[in-house]
């Protein structure tokens, strides 16, 4: 858990500084060689200017596992880390719709009847063109992450489970994009991300308004800045070629990530709330469960 650390600075000219607190582990690693080992040191602290922590890690209070994360979350150093090769039924039906799959070869024109997905020969088929498709945003993808501090193999994972990297998609109950927004979800991004906040709403409103802060809106203005975040996920396009808006869609790997980073701060919230005003930190809650807590957060809210 490392230890509580309280620090502060005197002047020449006998004043001091604000107490800053922080929690610093340094742990023994040999790598298989116990004649040299190394050491691991990490530092949760506001005022920390160092390599930057695993994401949340500060705001869960918790340090990441020693070494790094699992696999799941991990960020690659080069996009051939993040590189998958799973033949997604759904996508493929997608592509084979859109033309650009050649199923002239299957007599079911490699689709099931009556259903979203591809036959086993369409997918056969459309094997080449999924394994594209899916890798197409892995660049962008990486440098959000970078950006960010959102782990790029978690972000992938969300794409791939949420819409298997089909961003048009706005299924009945509203969910939209590559992560399947929803205006609930909207209202957690707006909410609990207020750096995105600032930056987005200026777009939609004007800098005044904005100026009051998400709960500080009209109950109108909040409706029309979530209306406002879906729709920009929302890469549906007519006239586009696939009918897919991949700008958009593009546009759309960053306003995920946010949101993520605001699921992360609400997880933190209701771990708090339920606890009796204690952090993930203080109830031994793992790094990595955090993580799944805020996934769980981001798929049905904080109920």
């Amino acid at each position: 858990k490392g230890v509580p650390l309280e620090f502060w600075a005197y002047s020449t000219y006998g004043d001091s500084s604000v107490k800053f607190t922080g929690q610093v582990r340094v742990t023994e690693a040999d790598f298989g060689n116990p004649d040299h080992s190394s050491w691991f040191v990490d530092v949760r602290s506001s005022q920390w200017t160092g390599v930057p922590l695993a994401s949340c890690a500060e705001t869960w209070g918790v340090f990441p596992p020693v070494g790094g994360p699992p696999a799941w979350l991990a960020t690659p150093n080069d996009i051939s880390g993040l590189s998958t090769n799973i033949p997604y039924n759904y996508l493929a039906a997608n592509l084979i719709r859109q033309g650009v799959v050649d199923v002239s070869t299957c007599l079911d024109h490699g689709l099931l009847p009556g259903s979203a997905g591809a036959s086993a020969c369409g997918l056969e088929a459309a094997h080449p063109a999924v394994n594209d498709w899916q890798n197409q945003f892995d660049s962008l993808i990486l440098n959000v992450a970078y950006d960010t501090g959102v782990p790029a193999q978690m972000l992938k994972n969300l794409f791939a489970r949420e819409s298997q990297f089909w961003p048009g998609t706005v299924l009945p109950g509203g969910d939209t994009g590559l992560g399947q927004i929803t205006d609930l979800g909207a209202d957690t991004t707006l909410l609990w991300n207020p750096s995105f906040y600032n930056a987005f709403c200026p777009l939609v409103l004007s800098s005044e308004t904005c100026e009051q802060g998400y709960l500080g809106l009209e109950q109108e203005q909040q409706e029309m800045l979530r209306f406002s975040l879906v729709n920009s996920v929302n890469a549906t396009c007519a006239d586009c070629p696939l009918g897919i808006d991949l700008d958009r869609a593009n546009y759309s790997v960053t306003v995920f990530a946010h949101t993520l980073m605001a699921n992360c701060e609400q997880a933190a919230q209701v771990v708090w709330n339920y606890s009796g005003k204690k952090t993930a930190g203080e109830l031994n809650i793992t790094y990595e469960d955090m993580w799944k807590f805020t996934l769980i957060n981001y798929n049905a809210g904080g109920g």
